[in-house]
């Protein structure tokens, strides 16, 4: 008796699994591939689903106060502190490299037939190496003139003489190029590479933290041993109590809270947008961003290993002209965050 129950309810159980996993929930269902007059998208679309690039880290959504965390010495009024939301986004944890911006030299050289942008040569965008000698006034910058670019010793040190064209047609090579890989492996592309905006670059700098003055949370430039955080020119002069006199090899230093190296010193940073004084009061609070093509400043950030304390505050904005190499100046890259669908797994 009790084996023949045992039977049925077996019997029951698999009628029951059949028709709910063939036909939703007691065979009422619809589907993608049988619709039955309902609403329910198209077929056949893939899954999609992004990940980090190499050398690039997840920057998730937030919301952060943009602006001066502490005294303006530049009395400019320019700086006021706002609320601001920032969509999620990648950004390289570290500044591009002479040996990342190699590799993108020796492709245009191998591929006469890629199209640059419009103005650009292979040989203008070749970093500037003169900028070791012409930056700076009776200053013997010749080894650096001669082997900053072009010797292994400094393939990990970041690129400078870099304009912000320059910086935007790599950008933009990068993204070719690894699309066209994607293409060839049955992948979906994925979005474009670009400089990051403004607010994002301030954003990520902070690493999650709200009102700092620093990457590192504190407001000294040094932490409890002594030991500088940054590679720039503390106290009146002193180029080598960071232990370089120039720039530094990234990732020397520790990380934010996000991952990223050297977002205070070592070289500035073109970001995307036009450069105002009146941004705060003007940009939207929503993934702002300025543009405006006419206007030759563009907007970098962190500053460098020339500078004071204050131009590596995570909030201190200055800018260059879009066409100017510096021996200060380089760059890194982000790219927009696009979710999942996760349909085609």
């Amino acid at each position: 008796m009790f084996k023949t129950n045992s039977n049925i309810s077996l019997i029951l159980y698999c009628f029951l699994a059949i028709a709910i996993g063939g036909c939703s929930l007691l065979g009422g269902g619809s589907s993608k591939k049988n619709p039955r007059g309902q609403l329910v998208g198209t077929l056949d679309r893939d899954g999609f689903e992004m990940s980090a690039q190499y050398g690039m880290v997840y920057i998730p959504t937030g919301r952060f106060y943009m602006g001066q965390a502490d005294e303006n010495i530049q009395a400019d009024q320019s700086n006021f502190n706002r609320q601001v939301t920032i969509s999620a986004f990648y950004m390289d944890d570290t500044e591009i490299t002479n040996d990342e911006y190699r590799q993108f030299m020796l492709y245009l050289e191998e591929n006469p037939d890629y199209e640059l942008s419009e103005g650009a040569t292979i040989e203008s965008l070749k970093p500037d190496t003169t900028v070791w000698s012409s930056d700076f006034t009776h200053h013997y910058g010749d080894p650096l003139l001669a082997y900053y670019w072009s010797h292994p010793a400094f393939d990990d040190y970041p690129v400078v003489g870099v304009s912000w064209e320059s910086a935007r047609e790599f950008a933009r090579w990068r993204t070719k190029f690894l699309n066209d890989y994607r293409k060839e492996e049955g992948l979906l592309p994925f979005p474009s590479f670009r400089l990051p905006t403004e607010a994002e670059w301030e954003y990520a700098a902070r690493g999650g933290r709200d009102n700092v003055k620093y990457p590192w949370g504190n407001p000294y430039t040094r932490n409890s041993r002594g030991c500088v955080l940054a590679n720039f020119k503390p106290g009146r002069g002193n180029y080598v109590d960071d232990g370089y006199a120039y720039t530094s090899p990234v990732g020397v230093f520790f990380p934010n809270d996000f991952g990223l190296y050297d977002m205070s010193g070592n070289v500035a940073e073109w970001c995307e947008d036009a450069y105002i004084d009146s941004y705060n009061p003007v940009v939207w609070d929503l993934n702002p961003i300025y543009r405006d093509d006419s206007n030759d400043k563009k907007v970098i950030r962190g500053g460098s290993w020339k500078d004071i304390a204050f131009f590596i505050e995570v909030a201190t904005r200055t800018f260059e002209y879009k066409d100017s190499t510096r021996a200060f100046i380089g760059f890194r890259t982000a790219m927009p965050h696009l979710g999942r669908n996760l349909e085609g797994f």
